[in-house]
Parts: C-alpha cells; sequence; structure tokens
C-alpha cells in the first residue's frame, strides 16, 4: 500500500508518503492513549471545547488552501470543496458549542427506594477512525469533533488517495493547541491497522467506507470486544409521487445524483417514479442531465469533475457495461474519457440484474417506473442498502406514511442537499450502523456512567 495524491483530471502522480514504520506506528498508539490519561483527564469540557472551536475556525481560514488539496487529491470541483470546508468547520463548531448540554449529567427517576440516580457521561478512551476518500474534511470532523469535546483522542487512518489533506488536518489540530497524541494521523496500510484495532489501548473504531472495508473491520472489532460504528455504502432512492412543480422536482433529482460527482453515500441513484409522471419526469430528468458535461474541477463553473482515480472510473464503466448487458435500458450516457465520465441513464432494470442491488458511486442514475404508491414503497425498499432517502409528494398525510415505511436512517421530504450538523446521519441493512452528527453522534463512543446514591 502506498499513499500518494495523484490528480484524477491528468493521472498524474504528483507526490508520494511513505507508509508508517512499525515502531512510529506504536509509538503513535501510545501518545494517543498518554494524551488520554494526561490531557483528557485534567481538562473541562469547556477547555475542550474552545479547542474544537479553533480547530473550526481554522478550517474556515484556510479553506482555500484546504479546497486546492482535495480539487488535485480527488477531482472534487472546487465551488465544492470550498462548501464542503466550510461545513466541516460549521461542524467542530457545533459541537464546541452544544458540549455542555451534550455531556451534563442525566437524572434517573428512581421506581423504588430512597436517594437519586444519574447517568453520567464521560470518554472511552483512544479511538480509531477510518475515513474515505470522498469527503476528505467532513468525514472527519464528524468524527473527531464531538469525540475530542468528550475528552476521547483520535489515531486517524485517512484514505490512501488523501495523505496531504490528512497532513493538513493534523496541522490544524496541533495549530489550535491539541497536545501531542490527542490527534494523530496514521499512513497505515493494512495489516497496521488489524494492529492497531486490536491494540488493547484502544477502545472503539469508526469507519466510512465500502462494505467490504466494513465487514472487515467489524470482523476484528468484534474479536477484540471493540465498540465499533459502520457508515458504509448506500443506493438512496428519490420516490416522485406527485409535485406541483415538475421543473423544481427534475432539478432537485438532479441536484441530489450530481452531488460530489456522484460520488456521495446518501446520494439518491434510484428514481423512483409513479406511472403518470414517469414519462415527462425520465425526458426533462435526462435532458437536464444532458446539459452537466465534466469539466476541470479547478474551475468555478464546473459542477461535475473527473471521478476520483482512473480505477473508479473503470469499475462504474465495468458496472454499467454489465447492466445493459442484463437487460437495463442505455438512455443515455456511459461514455469515458480517462477519469471522467459522462452523466448515465439507465432504466428498465429489473430485480434479477446485479445492477439492482448495486451502489453507483459515479454520475449514473437508474430510473424505474412506479404504479401506485404501494409498488413505490416496494421499489424503493427492494435493495441491500438504507442509508437516505427522498420523497416527493404534496399530500402530508401520504409523506407520513410513506416516511414510516421506507426502510432507511433518513428520510428528506421534498428536499435534497438538507444534511446538517445537528442532524443525525446512518442508515440501516448493509449501510452500516451506529450514528454520526447531532447529539445521537456525540453518544456513540461514551462511557454512560450510573451514579446510584443513597442522598
Amino acid at each position: 500500500m502506498s499513499y500518494a495524491v495523484t490528480n484524477p483530471a491528468t493521472g498524474e502522480t504528483v507526490k508520494t508518503f511513505d507508509t508508517i514504520s512499525d515502531d512510529d506506528l506504536q509509538a503513535a498508539i501510545a501518545a494517543a492513549d498518554n494524551a488520554f490519561r494526561t490531557w483528557s483527564q485534567t481538562t473541562t469540557v469547556a477547555e475542550r471545547a474552545a479547542l474544537v472551536h479553533r480547530v473550526g475556525e481554522l478550517h474556515v481560514e484556510r479553506r482555500q488552501e484546504l479546497a486546492d488539496i482535495i480539487v488535485l487529491e480527488m477531482g472534487k470541483p472546487v465551488e465544492q470543496a470550498l462548501a464542503e470546508v466550510d461545513f466541516a468547520g460549521a461542524i467542530y463548531e457545533y459541537y464546541a458549542d452544544h458540549a455542555d448540554e451534550f455531556l451534563k449529567d442525566e437524572p434517573i427517576r428512581l421506581l423504588d427506594g430512597d436517594g437519586s440516580a444519574v447517568v453520567r457521561r464521560s470518554a472511552l478512551g483512544v479511538l480509531l477512525g477510518i475515513m474515505p476518500w470522498n469527503f476528505p474534511y467532513y468525514q472527519v470532523a464528524r468524527f473527531a469533533g464531538p469525540n475530542l469535546v468528550i475528552g476521547n483522542t483520535i489515531l486517524l487512518k485517512h484514505a490512501e488517495q488523501c495523505p496531504e489533506s490528512a497532513a493538513a488536518i493534523q496541522q490544524i489540530f496541533l495549530d489550535a493547541g491539541f497536545p501531542e497524541g490527542a490527534y494523530v494521523n496514521i499512513y497505515a496500510d493494512h495489516s497496521q491497522i488489524e494492529t492497531v484495532i486490536a491494540d488493547p489501548r484502544v477502545q472503539g473504531v469508526s469507519l466510512t467506507g465500502s462494505e467490504r472495508a466494513g465487514a472487515k473491520v467489524a470482523e476484528i472489532a468484534g474479536r477484540n470486544l471493540k465498540k465499533v460504528v459502520l457508515e458504509l455504502g448506500g443506493s438512496d432512492p428519490f420516490i416522485l409521487l406527485s409535485t406541483d412543480d415538475l421543473d423544481a422536482a427534475v432539478q432537485n433529482a438532479v441536484d441530489a445524483r450530481l452531488d460530489n460527482s456522484g460520488q456521495s453515500c446518501n446520494a439518491a441513484k434510484r428514481f423512483v417514479v409513479i406511472d403518470e409522471l414517469y414519462p415527462s419526469f425520465l425526458d426533462k430528468f435526462t435532458a437536464k442531465l444532458a446539459e452537466v458535461e465534466a469539466s476541470d474541477p479547478t474551475s468555478e463553473d464546473s459542477a461535475l469533475g473527473p471521478l476520483s482515480s482512473l480505477k473508479a472510473a473503470e469499475n462504474l464503466d465495468e458496472q454499467v457495461k454489465r447492466a445493459v448487458e442484463n437487460g437495463a435500458t442505455l438512455v443515455r450516457g456511459g461514455g469515458r474519457n480517462g477519469a471522467f465520465f459522462e452523466t448515465t441513464v439507465l432504466t428498465d432494470v429489473t430485480p434479477d440484474n446485479p445492477a439492482s442491488k448495486e451502489e453507483f458511486f459515479g454520475p449514473v442514475a437508474q430510473v424505474f417506473r412506479a404504479k401506485d404508491e404501494e409498488d413505490a414503497v416496494r421499489i424503493a425498499n427492494d435493495t441491500p442498502f438504507g442509508l437516505g432517502s427522498y420523497l416527493y409528494t404534496t399530500d402530508k398525510e401520504q409523506a407520513e406514511r410513506v416516511a414510516n415505511r421506507i426502510e432507511a436512517g433518513m428520510v428528506f421530504v421534498n428536499l435534497v442537499l438538507a444534511d446538517g450538523a445537528e442532524l443525525p446521519f446512518g442508515g440501516v441493512k448493509r449501510s452500516g450502523s451506529g450514528r454520526e452528527l447531532g447529539r445521537f453522534g456525540a453518544d456513540e463512543f461514551v462511557n454512560k456512567k450510573l451514579i446510584r446514591t443513597s442522598w
């Protein structure tokens, strides 16, 4: 395994980084453990929150520098890169501002006996974060922000193609005033990660990534009795049952599919449209997608950059071809030029087509025709994934009814791109377990200690 910055727009390898040595890895674990036993135990919530708040400020102050790094590392269009840095900054500030609220004692009303009882939240210790390439700053923020406020310390293994952004994040924590060991970036390989998870000083692991990686990490964590949070893939449905403005719904559908060049776990990927709206939606949706062409991600006008790597584009190409070989109709697109991939629309994807059970990580949309509400729910749930979902209807009772039946961790009604620092993020089924962001994200890696007294 090698850590390297390879520009997906050109294929040029710009910079390489050495994998951490076994001795240095042990030193990193020791530093994180020492920081937990010293800094974490001797600081207040307010003091830790102030440091995390400064981390958020530094993200915003360095937004252009940070954005430029990930445009080069994974091809994110620059305006989207800037927005990601800003969102990461907001997440750190959110947890800093709400630290006291999330960590306050929770009284329990006794059913019998005298005295009192409270649940007191405290840190667990050293945590390992394994983060993906698609949102290099945002993904780290939603893991590191709450846990450092709590007092846990962090070992962060970033994606192999994001070594420069990983180093920039660690520098921000140091510049904000965190001590050595509170947040440690490690360029570790897979076997070394197994060593980290098994180490008794490490108390938990959070992974955002593929099903395969999640299953492997969960297996290792289970053998070593470690708490694990997993945010894995998604094939989120966009269900259109009724609308007063089809053009607006179509634009929302395009925005939901093309966010981050289509490389977002909770992007809308399967568009389930009621029968009477299907022909018009398909025509308008296809035409709108066709207007968006992959372009130089350094341009302020770019809405669609290259995929994160040549390999990612080749894999997507194979998926599209396999879908068509198994009976899907290629309505438009399907072309590839290096790591750049055309916006693509597939229809007639039947349940026995492998494409119906796969995640397409790029600007490829599957459009399904639903006979009625019941059929739409069936199609939406006919997937091994259960991360997010989008529901469009003018009927509030229908919205309530259908939202309750969608098998997903998140349902957004009549809006897209509405994630927030305060909103819990996570899924069910093969999309993982646990939650990040919001109050629930601050409640995963804590000791919820019961204190029962006689007074």
